[in-house]
Order: C-alpha cells, then sequence, then structure tokens
C-alpha cells in the first residue's frame, strides 16, 4: 500500500504539539543512525494497536504484571499510609489502577498525563465507581517537574508507575526520571513501580513479534501519522517492522528497515534511505532485581519489597525516598 501526502509546510497549519512533533521527527531522521522517538507511537490508532497487542497471547508484561497486582494486593495494601494520595505518572487505561483503588484507602488520586482530554475522560469514569475519592487530574509531561495539586498537600504521597515505561528509557534517563519523581513526591513518599525482567530470548523475541503482525501495525502507524499530521510522504510498503534482542544491552530494539533505496520527504525535508536502513523506534530494556535496586539507589530510592510471577517474568517494586 502506497500512502502519501501533501509534503509542503506551508499546507499545514502546526498547532503547538504538533510543531513539537514536526521538529523532533526532522531532527531524528536526519541523525546517523536514523530514529524516532516512541512516545509518538500514541495517536488514536497507535493507542488501539497497544491495547491489541497487550492481550495477545506472545506478549506477557500487561497479563503478568495484572496478576502480581491482584495476587500480592493485600500485601501492597498493607504498606500503603491510610488516607494517602496516589500519583499516577503517565496515566493510561485505568485497569491497574483500579486493582489498587479497590484494595487501599487513599485519600486521593492525581493522573498525570500529556493528553487532558483523554485525562479528564478517565478522571470522570473513576469519579463515577470510586465516588468517595476525590481525583485530580494534571495536564503534565511526567518526564518533567510539575506541579502537584495544593489539595493534596498534606497527604503522604505514593507513586505509581506500571507496565514496563521505564524500560523504554535509557537507563540515564530512567535514573533521571526517578530522581524528578522523588522531587515531586518529596521526602518520605514511597512509589509502586513495574519492571520488566530479563528472560529467555525466543520468549521475547516472540513478544515483539507476534505472529498476528499487530506490533508491526503498530510500529508502521508512526509512519502513517507523520503522512497524516506532517505531510510526509512514506510509502509504508517500502518499511518493515524488525525487532531483536541486544543481549549486551539488556534490552530488546524496534526497527523499520527500508526495504529499498527511497527518499522520503517531511514538511520540505528530504532523506535518503538505503536498502536494509533502519530507523529505530524504540528500546526496552530488562532488568535483573538486582539491576533495578541499584538503578534505584542511584536515584534516591531504596526498595522495600519486590514481587514477582512465579516464572518471574515481570517484577512490581515497592520503594520509599530515600536520603
Amino acid at each position: 500500500m502506497n500512502v502519501h501526502a501533501p509534503a509542503l509546510a506551508t499546507e499545514h497549519q502546526l498547532d503547538d504539539a504538533t510543531s513539537v512533533f514536526a521538529g523532533d521527527v526532522i531532527e531524528d531522521l536526519a541523525q546517523h543512525p536514523k530514529k524516532l522517538s516512541p512516545k509518538y507511537f500514541y495517536d488514536a490508532k497507535g493507542s488501539e494497536l497497544f491495547e491489541q497487542i497487550t492481550v495477545l497471547p506472545e506478549y506477557y508484561p500487561t497479563r503478568t504484571e495484572l496478576s502480581i497486582l491482584r495476587d500480592r494486593g493485600k500485601e501492597i495494601a498493607a504498606i500503603i499510609p491510610h488516607g494517602a494520595a496516589l500519583i499516577e505518572f503517565g496515566a493510561g487505561a485505568t485497569t491497574k489502577v483500579r486493582l489498587l483503588l479497590k484494595r487501599c484507602q487513599f485519600g486521593a488520586y492525581v493522573p498525570v498525563d500529556i493528553s487532558g482530554d483523554f485525562l479528564n475522560a478517565q478522571a470522570d469514569g473513576l469519579r463515577k465507581d470510586f465516588p468517595d475519592l476525590d481525583v485530580y487530574p494534571v495536564a503534565a509531561d511526567f518526564t518533567a517537574p510539575f506541579e502537584l495539586p495544593a489539595a493534596i498537600s498534606g497527604m503522604p504521597k505514593v507513586g505509581f508507575f506500571p507496565g514496563s515505561t521505564l524500560g523504554n528509557f535509557e537507563p540515564h534517563e530512567a535514573a533521571a526520571f526517578l530522581r524528578t519523581a522523588r522531587k515531586i513526591l518529596g521526602d518520605g513518599a514511597q512509589m509502586i513501580i513495574g519492571v520488566d525482567l530479563e528472560k529467555d530470548e525466543r520468549t521475547l523475541y516472540d513478544a515483539y513479534n507476534d505472529k498476528a503482525g499487530v506490533t508491526a501495525r503498530f510500529n508502521l502507524n508512526v509512519l502513517e501519522r507523520i503522512n497524516r499530521e506532517l505531510g510526509g510522504n512514506f510509502d509504508l510498503s517500502g518499511f518493515m517492522h524488525r525487532s531483536i534482542y541486544n543481549k549486551d544491552r539488556h534490552r530488546i530494539e524496534m526497527h523499520l528497515i527500508s526495504r529499498k533505496a527511497q527518499n522520503v520527504r517531511v514538511l520540505g525535508h528530504s532523506f535518503s534511505f538505503r536498502p536494509g536502513e533502519s530507523i529505530h523506534t524504540e528500546n526496552s530494556y530488562k532488568y535483573s532485581l538486582e539491576r533495578f535496586a541499584e538503578l534505584a539507589r542511584g536515584a534516591g530510592w531504596k526498595v522495600t519489597e519486590s514481587w514477582t510471577d512465579k516464572a518471574r517474568m515481570f517484577s512490581v517494586h515497592a520503594l520509599v525516598a530515600s536520603d
């Protein structure tokens, strides 16, 4: 399938968010090697495709983390102060946070996400289902400093960062995020965080190269988004999805590989591709329990509890802010 759209900047009126998107795309495609930020996967179609990924038989992280939160919910609840404020970094679908809200007596819930409309819709749903819970959505980039609502200033703070999102950061970026969260939440704060674990390469390969091809469509969708929002002329049939495990760096790497020599235009900028050239779209780092504890310690946190499933596929950690 060929997907074409006008490539002239004058034909596109860019809002602030799209202008940032455009700047990042043009800068990243000019790099050697080329790359794109994984945060741009999640337009409406990308988010829908990711939800499909989470229920694929090969994709273990979501169902495994949910099982830990269900099975160990009583233990998690036991260490969380009564009346604490729960601050979720990068709040998405509410499936996981609902497990905590049902188990724990929180005084307030603060979902933080860059997408204000989505955030408010999710908050409205939670208010209906938890009428006694005060919900204070904050539209912000959760990886950067932001202000917490004044209404929760006197409450104990508990951060929540589920999923394997931490693995999408480079290790120094993961440490920076944890330091930022530590500063936002304050002294004495706690944090519940999900971390994907190292495992055999076949399981990892299959999880990111599913037989149904949903992950491939998810990866290619970022090019379709560039065509639609930025007037790019990527030929989607000219690229293929590839995920590999880099054992030395403990990470899955996701790429889009050019099938041929080709030129692509985005907002008046031209980018040439050799046959076999890659656009590196995402990393997903996998940790051992020990390496994650070391990362957390260096960012001002101490691991107080760690829970895994029986097969040790995934982990959930309780952290406390340290001096």
